[in-house]
């Protein structure tokens, strides 16, 4: 079985490498996304494995299925940079992949972590050896108020890591599921209740249209002062104008972003010599209150191995229905 696999990182070769000889699959490797200008790699082969650089949009599905694919993978949990839809309409099989939640959540409490105890400041100053502590004073998690956006498994994670932390959690759950395994740990509440209540707020919710912006200005008119916002899941849950504000007002107490909504040619690139015209990236990363990450709170050995099996391994269990 042919597969050809675009946006293909560094990190990830070794991992197709040593899956595709156990699944004795024939994959194809390239470093780019796909284009109308490579799409011709595709012809005869079976599937596609990407990532989330390139919109895979009506015009490349259609090519797609004149070349005789039947399987699009996604080696991202997301999959809003394909339209599902239609391209199963043309009777193609769209899959995505996962990983355990372990390695975000770990890194959204490091980002509380940085957030609360203005770790940027601190290591700015030490760069150039001033030690002082004078507006380096900190905050506990311990008696904070936490509102966690989202108990799918990796807000579910971020709970139980939290509940060691001798903070009480508030969880909302866009589904309106309430997971009985979370209640000893968490008090299940609306999402105004979270705005109003909380120290700290993360999220972990899927970009969808309902949640698209759920963080905006009215949501910040609601939240304490100084509250603490963290987004680990993806950036156009924020609105970039509302948080720029917020901060400007001291609204925000503290800001950790692992990711931006306008990221995409920016992250996961080396741009040091080029001209990145993003001003209000630019604009919010000057902040000594805001801590910003090239998404990649999912970037562990051991994530990056599932999502490259999980992939593959969806190529195999296609072709067989």
């Amino acid at each position: 079985m042919r597969i050809i696999a675009f946006d293909t990182r560094f990190d990830e070769l070794v991992h197709f490498d040593k899956i595709k000889q156990c699944l004795n699959l024939d994959v194809v490797y390239t470093e780019d996304a796909i284009t109308k200008e490579n799409i011709h790699l595709t012809e005869g082969a079976y599937g596609i494995s990407v990532l989330a650089y390139t919109l895979i949009d009506k015009e490349i599905i259609d090519t797609l299925r004149y070349n005789g694919v039947r399987h699009i993978s996604t080696r991202t949990i997301g999959m809003n940079h394909i339209n599902v839809a239609y391209a199963e309409e043309q009777g193609m099989i769209v899959t995505n992949s996962s990983y355990k939640p372990d390695g975000v959540a770990e890194f959204t409490l490091m980002m509380m972590l940085l957030s609360l105890r203005k770790y940027k400041a601190a290591m700015f100053r030490g760069n150039v050896n001033d030690y002082s502590l004078i507006g380096l004073d900190g905050k506990e998690i311990k008696g904070s108020t936490v509102g966690v956006i989202g108990t799918g498994s990796i807000g579910a994670a971020v709970i139980r890591l939290l509940s060691s932390f001798g903070c009480k959690i508030l969880a909302y759950s866009p589904t309106g599921r309430v997971k009985s395994e979370l209640q000893q740990y968490a008090e299940f509440v609306d999402l105004d209740t979270i705005f109003v209540n909380s120290d700290i707020i993360t999220l972990h919710v899927p970009l969808m249209e309902t949640t698209t912006h759920i963080i905006n200005k009215e949501a910040l008119v609601k939240m304490k002062p100084g509250v603490t916002l963290v987004n680990c899941s993806r950036g156009e849950l924020m609105e970039i104008d509302a948080l720029i504000e917020g901060i400007e007002a001291k609204k925000i107490g503290a800001l950790a972003l692992d990711v931006f909504e306008d990221e995409a040619g920016i992250y996961h690139q080396d741009r040091r010599t080029d001209i990145i015209a993003n001003r209000n990236m630019a604009y919010l990363r000057q902040f000594p209150n805001v801590v910003m990450t090239q998404h990649m709170a999912f970037f562990t050995d051991n994530s990056i191995e599932s999502m490259v099996r999980c992939s593959l391994e969806s190529f195999v269990k296609g072709n067989v229905l």
